[in-house]
């Protein structure tokens, strides 16, 4: 069985700074694939960083250049560390995995963290 198992969140003040870990347990050697989603009330849930194997990364535009996002070299843990935070980023955020290899074997398979709680007010 594999988890995804999140850390971090709650309350913070806008132009402050929060950060929040992810770690996988359970048969997994490495994920291809690591990243946040985050869902605000009324709203589709939105990609807001990945980072790959490869060290390649992705920010959403609204995020770019206030977060960033980090791997072990196992991509089984990813923290996404969030500044400058803004009201607007308020929403549950998603730990998500993509692309899993146990014992040399590869499943495309998508997991999911149960999501944590960042609210940014004043």
């Amino acid at each position: 069985q594999v988890r995804l198992v999140e850390s971090g969140g709650g309350l913070v003040q806008p132009g402050g700074s929060m950060r929040l870990s992810c770690a996988a347990s359970g048969s997994i050697d490495r994920f291809n694939t690591m990243g946040w989603y985050r869902q605000a009330p009324g709203t589709q849930r939105e990609l807001v960083a990945h980072i790959s194997r490869g060290g390649g990364t992705y920010f959403s535009d609204s995020v770019k250049g206030r977060f960033t996002i980090s791997g072990d070299n196992a991509m089984t843990t990813v923290v996404l560390q969030m500044n400058s935070l803004r009201p607007e980023d308020t929403a549950v955020y998603f730990c998500n995995a993509n692309g899993l290899w146990y014992s040399d074997t590869f499943s495309n398979t998508q997991y999911w963290g149960q999501g944590t709680q960042v609210t940014v007010s004043s």
